[in-house]
């Protein structure tokens, strides 16, 4: 194994000297996001037709139906790529739904969450199978692209209101705006070589090894989260 370059040695007390003052960056920081978020829900809203279809498990299924009785959805749009193996799906997509997994503390707040795929129901739907995971999950007919991504694309996260039988898009974000799905990446900007990609601000000789085009998402030619899968015996077959 290569030997990797270190940080300074320091006494505890020093260094706890030089936590203390990161902290109160990291506490303006938080405090900064906590205004944001108080803005974003001041934001106005978009009227979004509740009768958009969907199709689930059972097959077409209209946007209301998708809060399954709660005010609020969230809505992450999976990008898929038709035909293709599950080594070339969307390593990037791949990684944001890999961390999504226990619910229950969105549903508390009577907030529900669901994977809104690019692909058929039948060949995405294997993917997710594939992957365990257990998210409610539709496909999105080329008949309601338009009316949910609306001149977007696919891989953006978008949270709706209802208000009655009418729904609304409140706001939608993507690129590192989905890091937030991912608690991988917080964890790793908290170790001393960080995310380990080109981009990062780190000590001269800090390892780096990716860039930001998607490699970062992928080993040995597929997206990472798929290996464990696969060790465990999973068949990664998308097509019947």
């Amino acid at each position: 194994m290569k030997e990797l370059p270190l940080p300074q040695i320091s006494d505890r007390q020093a260094w706890q000297t030089k936590i203390d003052e990161l902290r109160v960056k990291e506490k303006a920081h938080t405090r900064a996001g906590d205004a944001l978020a108080a803005e974003r829900r001041r934001l106005p809203m978009v009227e979004v037709d509740p009768l958009t279809p969907l199709v689930g498990a059972d097959g077409p299924v209209p946007l209301i139906d998708v809060f399954d009785g709660r005010s609020q959805l969230i809505a992450y749009f999976q990008m898929w790529h038709p035909g293709k193996p599950a080594a070339e799906q969307c390593e990037g997509c791949t990684f944001s739904t890999a961390h999504i997994n226990e619910l229950s503390y969105l549903h508390a707040r009577d907030v529900s969450y669901a994977t809104f795929c690019q692909g058929p129901y039948a060949e995405s739907s294997r993917y997710r199978d594939f992957m365990g995971w257990t998210m409610p999950w539709y496909a999105v007919p080329e008949e309601s692209v338009e009316r949910l991504v609306a001149n977007r694309h696919f891989g953006i996260l978008v949270t709706y209101v209802r208000d009655g039988e009418k729904t609304y898009e409140t706001y939608w974000t993507t690129g590192r705006g989905n890091e937030l799905m991912a608690p991988s990446y917080g964890l790793l900007d908290l170790t001393v070589y960080g995310r380990q990609e080109y981009w990062e601000d780190s000590p001269g000789g800090w390892p780096q090894h990716w860039g930001s085009q998607g490699g970062q998402f992928r080993t040995d030619g597929r997206p990472s989260a798929q290996w464990p899968r696969l060790s465990s015996g999973h068949d990664d077959t998308l097509t019947t």
